[in-house]
């Protein structure tokens, strides 16, 4: 599907810069390409979300892909699940993550999110924000928290895809816009869709299940209970990382599930737990010198 932006635009053309025709299904097929380069993360991908995929064989496929299976080894002794320094084997670490969290990382390395050089400014910054505030959150909206832990984390995929294709326009949105809703907004004037749609479309794609996706669709509605989560994670994110933030009366955004007084504790939590996972998602320490260990 090809998307021109500005439909309708009127004006001398020698003037106004017109974005790239945005082609979604090249976008997409573009993805395929990262993931050839990554078997095992694509393996995982595709594998993952099967009724027949047990701890052990999930385990047995990570373990082809040192880097990513060290950081779900990080990530399940890190302090978010409570497991610090006694996870000692793969199938267990997939095991204290989950399907989904191990899938969610795969998506992040074969999508090529942990390339920092690749990506918008503080990409990692806000996605650790993001994700921490949503998992934290998550009871409040009867959901579970590592399943808003890995929304959260692959909510700004399609803002990186965007950037790939459009790097120096992409970088003018989000030069022009502090806000995340703004961006949005600027993307969907540029490209005919905007982030978190091209997000859902991917994992769609893939297999995700639509209680994911179905959040990712529903942000920008402010009545939508369904989007009402992730739009609270949203406006934690944007007064952490924000500068000169207005903020959001977090009622409004909550669907009256939180109050300010709630955001409190979210903040600090958020703020004291974002390196820590930054560096799971992104292997920032070294990794384990034996390997063999990990398999159970």
């Amino acid at each position: 599907m090809t998307v021109t932006p500005f439909p309708g635009m009127t004006g001398n053309p020698t003037i106004t810069a017109v974005a790239p025709t945005f082609d979604i299904e090249r976008i997409l097929a573009s993805i395929d390409t990262m993931a050839a380069q990554r078997p095992v993360a694509a393996q995982i991908v595709s594998v993952a979300n099967s009724d027949d995929t047990s701890a052990k064989a999930l385990a047995r496929i990570l373990a082809s892909d040192v880097a990513l299976a060290s950081r779900v080894m990080k990530l399940a002794n890190s302090a978010y699940f409570g497991m610090r320094g006694r996870v000692t084997s793969l199938q267990f670490a997939v095991t204290v993550v989950g399907f989904t969290t191990v899938r969610t990382m795969a998506t992040v390395a074969l999508t090529n999110l942990d390339d920092e050089s690749r990506l918008p400014e503080d990409f990692w910054t806000v996605t650790t924000s993001l994700a921490l505030a949503a998992s934290t959150l998550a009871p409040r909206f009867g959901e579970r928290p590592q399943d808003a832990l890995c929304i959260g984390l692959l909510a700004q995929m399609g803002a990186a895809l965007l950037h790939h294709n459009d790097p120096a326009g992409y970088a003018e949105i989000v030069d022009s816009e502090p806000t995340y809703a703004g961006r949005r907004a600027a993307e969907s004037r540029r490209y005919g869709l905007n982030s978190l749609r091209l997000t859902s479309v991917a994992l769609e794609q893939w297999g995700f299940p639509h209680t994911m996706t179905v959040k990712l669709k529903e942000v920008d509605d402010f009545h939508s209970t369904d989007g009402a989560l992730l739009r609270s994670a949203f406006e934690v994110a944007a007064r952490l990382c924000t500068e000169d933030y207005e903020s959001v009366p977090i009622v409004r955004l909550s669907c009256g599930q939180l109050r300010e007084d709630d955001l409190v504790p979210v903040l600090d939590q958020v703020r004291g737990d974002a390196d820590e996972l930054r560096r799971a998602m992104l292997g920032d320490v070294d990794e384990p010198e034996d390997t063999a260990t990990w398999i159970a």
